[in-house]
């Protein structure tokens, strides 16, 4: 059955590769959307932990991490918190290089804990009116300490350039916290997140209880994976990946469905004549259902490989490549050719159904 399959295949190779195409298009778009949607996710959960902190602290219901808003007169009052040895305010400002957009500008605390563990490979740390660059982005823009480099409308010096260990935090930029917040359009007392040390004795789960409980309108994050759940901008892409699988789908499945129901039509006297040397009806259906099956997977595959290489070229082209990086996992992979041979198999209920039905008929008029 299986060379019969491949042959019916090749006769109608244009109607084959057609079909294949719109599947493989589903396919790749569901790929490239889980591939960007991880990358994303995995960048806004190491937003919890800049500067090695232990959690961070971040506005309520707040749209995304990087639309927070938190006074700083809470630092005090988290100074005095005894699960708490340190803590230091972040400002994070995007859309402020216009030489790579994708960057994100970090001001910081020049005396906070986030400051001190930053390794310098060049210069040293940012003054008023100065900025650091993240070792990365200099490799990128092709810019030492002594160059310039413009933040919003306002040229600032690069003071050095540095290595966090955090890849989005090192293709960015650090300036001081009054730089970012008039970057940011942002008041001298508001900050973006405030980055938490614990005494060493405390749990991260132990002080997001407190910390919650003694600011009820603060989120305490120190799992990754919370941030992601957190920020409705993340919950908002992986409805909009689910909306694609459905499409998906129904899409894929009406094509083969198209298909399969075309060729049954066109193979009447073909499947008669199975059936007339003794082909049963189940046996007809399996030959149906095996060639969906085969356009799906031939579309699957083309999809997969379109889908990686599409996650690996987006951002470039969008430049967001310093923000985004493409995860794509055996996970994403093997829902994306479950969801391709699902096609298959949703296209070919119809058209197999028609073919157990002829037989049917046919042989209750033989008797």
């Amino acid at each position: 059955m299986l060379a019969l399959i491949i042959a019916n295949l090749r006769r109608r190779m244009a109607r084959t590769a057609l079909t294949a195409a719109g599947i493989s298009i589903g396919v790749a778009a569901i790929v490239a959307l889980l591939a960007l949607s991880a990358g994303l996710n995995q960048t806004a959960g190491q937003l919890v932990h800049l500067g090695r902190a232990d959690l961070g602290l971040f506005q309520r219901d707040a749209g995304d991490p990087t639309s927070s808003v938190l006074p700083l007169s809470l630092l005090p009052e988290l100074h005095a918190q005894p699960e708490i040895i340190d803590a230091t305010p972040i400002q994070l400002v995007v859309n402020a290089v216009p030489r790579d957009p994708s960057a994100i500008v970090f001001g910081i605390d020049p005396n906070g804990f986030v400051a001190k563990r930053l390794v310098y490979t060049a210069g040293h740390g940012p003054a008023p009116g100065e900025a650091v660059l993240g070792d990365i982005l200099a490799r990128q823009l092709h810019l030492t300490a002594g160059d310039s480099i413009q933040l919003g409308q306002r040229t600032f010096r690069i003071a050095g350039v540095y290595h966090a260990g955090i890849t989005f935090q090192d293709q960015g930029v650090i300036t001081t916290l009054a730089n970012a917040q008039a970057l940011a359009g942002r008041t001298s007392d508001e900050t973006t997140t405030i980055a938490i040390r614990l005494a060493p004795q405390v749990t991260p789960a132990r002080a997001e209880a407190e910390l919650q409980r003694a600011f009820p309108g603060v989120s305490a994050i120190s799992d990754p994976s919370e941030a992601i759940r957190s920020g409705v901008n993340t919950q908002l892409i992986s409805k909009a990946v689910l909306l694609i699988v459905v499409m998906a789908l129904i899409i894929g499945a009406l094509a083969v469905a198209n298909t399969m129901l075309a060729a049954v039509l066109e193979r009447r006297r073909e499947l008669a004549l199975l059936a007339t040397i003794g082909w049963s009806g189940e046996q007809l259906a399996r030959l149906v259902l095996g060639e969906a099956i085969a356009v799906s997977f031939l579309g699957t595959a083309a999809g997969v490989l379109l889908g990686v290489l599409g996650a690996g070229l987006l951002p470039a082209a969008l430049g967001l490549q310093s923000f985004i990086t493409p995860v794509s996992t055996a996970w994403s992979l093997g829902r994306a050719c479950l969801i391709g041979v699902t096609i298959g198999v949703l296209g070919a209920i119809y058209p197999v159904w028609r073919v157990r039905h002829a037989w049917a008929a046919a042989t209750l008029a033989q008797t």
